[in-house]
């Protein structure tokens, strides 16, 4: 039976996206995976993903590095099935095993029939095959030079010798070749680059013992190595190169924008560019508020919500009062807009993490307690600080309510998270002076900060919902009947 390589190619992982930065492996070269077992993770400009893999038996190749991004509909992975053996013809349209960095050219790839058939789960937007499913034969291309069958069966036979599991992995053709020419099993060899990446280094230390340490220190360049004295040389921040001809300053660092950034930057750039926007802003009083959370947390202090939910919950009363605000603009063909309302409404809210600020939404917030709003904002704040957040979960708002107090500040003129219409922020509460019953008095005070698209309602629309809530901060008994 002959060799055919199921090549499983990245997916489109929600909404469109076309493509994604490979995170992590979470398997390597010759282990033995199952139909639905986790491959990779992957991160989209939505949310960090784990990839399950369509295909059971042997991985033969990864097609790409960590940091590295990938375009969807690329090859993945590829897979030997369960009891495949390589084939020992020699023509065009024999299947070989087929690594990456092994030529310039990218292996081609063609449908053939199969009777593998996956789970048919699904994962944001793609199903594993089922019965009548596809798999992928992977040949070398017609202009290159066909290895012979005696190296494909060297080659999968190095790639058994790894033990299943283990991180360490062989993707450098040169590597796997010295250890095959020297005898030396890679099964036991511990990788040094990232990942367990088995290096030549690595392979050359187990050939020539204790030369490792005689020898200078080398560095990884992917399929060669070089010492670092040379890296150096060529390093652009140690280069006269490495000035910013515009400053003057030397060049400290470069960062790709890339992932959840760059979908942050596009999404920013586009609300800039496309909503006429204006903001509004009120200081409020809110010692009543703070005071009615204090008696309940006395009474009740592992259920009482957090002041960000009783905020949302005005909110939300607040929007039904002034719809407009809970509204998108969308663009025909031929040029012309309408103003889309909705029958319900999902509250963003800003959530700082790791990999930046992310706005998960919480579905028909308007139909939800106080105390139900908190229990939403705590566990998506988990999801998302996971990197667990489903594109739904983060692209699904018609409202955004950003707390910036967080960090220690009074307002900021936010920028409205497109393709919605409007963006709350709340400063931080503090004690200030404040005029009450005619007397001065000190008062925890905040600031409420409404952006707002001009195109879909006026100031007095805008000013008359911030108003509402601030009322409902600073007499928030009538408001919370429900809780």
């Amino acid at each position: 039976m002959t060799s055919e390589l199921q090549v499983f190619m990245l997916p489109d992982l929600g909404e469109g996206l076309t493509e994604a930065e490979l995170v992590n492996w979470l398997v390597s070269v010759g282990d033995e995976i199952r139909v639905d077992q986790p491959i990779a993770e992957v991160e989209t400009a939505k949310s960090m993903v784990e990839v399950p893999s369509p295909y059971a038996g042997t991985v033969t190749v990864l097609h790409g590095e960590p940091g590295q991004t990938l375009d969807v509909g690329k090859p993945l992975i590829s897979v030997l099935p369960v009891g495949a053996e390589v084939s020992t013809g020699s023509t065009n349209d024999t299947p070989v095993v087929v690594s990456t960095g092994s030529t310039n050219e990218s292996p081609v790839v063609e449908p053939v029939e199969t009777q593998e058939s996956g789970s048919g789960n699904v994962l944001i937007g793609y199903g594993t095959p089922g019965g009548s499913g596809t798999a992928r034969r992977t040949r070398a291309p017609r202009t290159a030079v066909e290895p012979d069958a005696q190296k494909a069966a060297d080659d999968l036979l190095l790639l058994r010798t790894r033990v299943p599991g283990k991180l360490g992995a062989v993707i450098s053709p040169l590597v796997r070749r010295m250890a095959r020419e020297h005898g030396v099993d890679l099964g036991n060899v511990h990788g040094s680059g990232d990942s367990g990446l088995i290096m030549r280094r690595d392979v050359e230390a187990v050939i020539h013992p204790g030369s490792r340490q005689a020898r200078s220190p080398e560095v990884s360049t992917g399929s060669t190595t070089e010492r670092p004295e040379s890296r150096q040389a060529r390093s652009p921040e140690v280069s006269t190169g490495s000035t910013d001809s515009r400053t003057g300053l030397g060049i400290s660092s470069r960062t790709p924008v890339k992932g959840v950034r760059k979908a942050v930057a596009a999404t920013m750039s586009r609300s800039r560019s496309e909503i006429p926007e204006a903001t509004v802003w009120v200081g409020v009083d809110a010692t009543a508020l703070v005071e009615l959370r204090a008696g309940l947390k006395k009474s009740d202090p592992h259920t009482t919500p957090g002041l960000l939910a009783f905020i949302a919950r005005f909110v939300t009363a607040g929007l039904k009062r002034f719809p407009d605000l809970n509204t998108r603009i969308e663009t025909a063909d031929n040029g012309a807009q309408e103003i889309v309302g909705f029958a319900g409404i999902n509250l963003g809210f800003a959530a700082q993490t790791d990999r930046g600020l992310m706005v998960p939404s919480i579905r028909n917030a308007d139909k939800l307690s106080a105390r139900e709003l908190d229990a939403e904002i705590r566990r998506l704040t988990a999801v998302v600080r996971e990197g667990k957040a489903t594109p739904e979960q983060l692209g699904s708002g018609t409202f955004t309510l950003n707390n910036y107090g967080v960090f220690g500040v009074d307002g900021s003129a936010a920028i409205i998270n497109h393709p919605e219409v409007a963006i709350l922020g709340v400063g931080r509460i503090i004690d200030k002076p404040w005029v009450v019953d005619g007397e001065l008095a000190v008062r925890k005070v905040t600031e409420l900060t409404l952006t707002f698209d001009h195109r879909v309602c006026d100031g007095g629309t805008a000013a008359g919902f911030l108003r509402f809530v601030a009322d409902a901060i600073e007499n928030p008994g009538s408001v919370l009947a429900d809780i």
